[in-house]
């Protein structure tokens, strides 16, 4: 005897061409949700596409699931939006103005209202900005916008030479001023050693080179060779322990570092050993080290 169809999984008919729940491959993402939240908002794009009769007019996958070309990522905050018309956002969140595209792209426009920019009490406007944890503030933060203050008052006349020459170091010294703080470089290495230990080990090439430290800072030194794709949303005034590098070359690392003034002041290693195989001695050694940066 075949069992009755799930409520959930009742397949489309003629009068009702949709499934109760529905997958949606959004630029690569997958999101599996209900038919009414696709449609809670008359006149949007979502609730054209999944009200209509003529189902095979939308695109599909290799899988089945209905596609939109769009950023898979933010339609998270989309589909949130359409579940009960509110919007709620992470802290320190700074796609508000790609997100903000993205609802007029799906006709949202009273999301489109809550992420518009907000008039400040100074009459400019810009979005909501990020503070900083007090606690996560650089100790020279105070010495820099000293600085950059007093730099911007003093007369035109000291900060011009004769002739209107630019007297140097004037304006060097505003820019010059480092901020503080660490940065610790970590990778994981193996290598496979025989019975006879005079023989060469078989190294493995280091997989990856590890990030940790203030976004900043990290951001600051590494610049594009910077992977920050497993924390996207991390402001610049927080620590981040999820990035690493694009390349697999320490020295390399240490190079950038000592260019932007770091100096390493401590470093650990741990291993660990494991036979490779019952029948044989060799054994398999596996390390992880911690490099240790500071610029003052």
């Amino acid at each position: 005897m075949a069992l009755a169809d799930n409520a959930g999984c009742a397949k489309p008919s003629e009068d009702f061409p949709f499934p109760e729940i529905i997958e949606l491959n959004v630029g690569g993402q997958v999101y599996i949700t209900r038919h009414p939240t696709l449609v809670s908002v008359p006149g949007s794009l979502l609730w054209e596409m999944f009200t209509q009769k003529n189902v095979r007019s939308l695109a599909r996958d290799s899988k089945g699931r209905f596609f939109v070309d769009r950023d898979g990522f933010l339609f998270r905050y989309i589909l949130d939006y359409m579940r009960d018309q509110q919007l709620v956002l992470p802290d320190h969140f700074p796609e508000r103005s790609r997100l903000q595209r993205e609802a007029e792209y799906f006709m949202l426009p009273e999301l489109v209202k809550m992420l518009a920019p907000k008039l400040s009490k100074q009459n400019s406007l810009g979005d909501d900005p990020c503070q900083s944890d007090p606690e996560e503030l650089s100790p020279n933060a105070d010495a820099t916008r000293n600085l950059t203050s007093a730099s911007a008052t003093l007369p035109s006349a000291v900060a011009g030479g004769p002739g209107g020459a630019v007297t140097a170091g004037v304006g060097a010294a505003s820019t010059d001023v480092r901020r503080a703080g660490f940065i610790t470089i970590g990778y994981r290495g193996s290598y496979t050693l025989g019975r006879d230990s005079q023989t060469d080990a078989k190294f493995r090439r280091v997989a990856r080179i590890m990030v940790c430290g203030k976004t900043s800072l990290a951001k600051e030194v590494f610049g594009d060779t910077l992977n920050e794709s497993r924390d996207p949303d991390r402001p610049p005034e927080r620590y981040t322990s999820r990035y690493y590098l694009k390349f697999t070359f320490l020295e390399q690392a240490f190079d950038k570092l000592a260019d932007a003034g770091f100096h390493m002041v401590a470093c650990n290693s741990t291993g660990t050993c494991a036979f490779a195989h019952d029948q044989t001695d060799d054994r398999i050694w596996t390390s992880y080290t911690e490099y240790v940066f500071y610029r003052e």
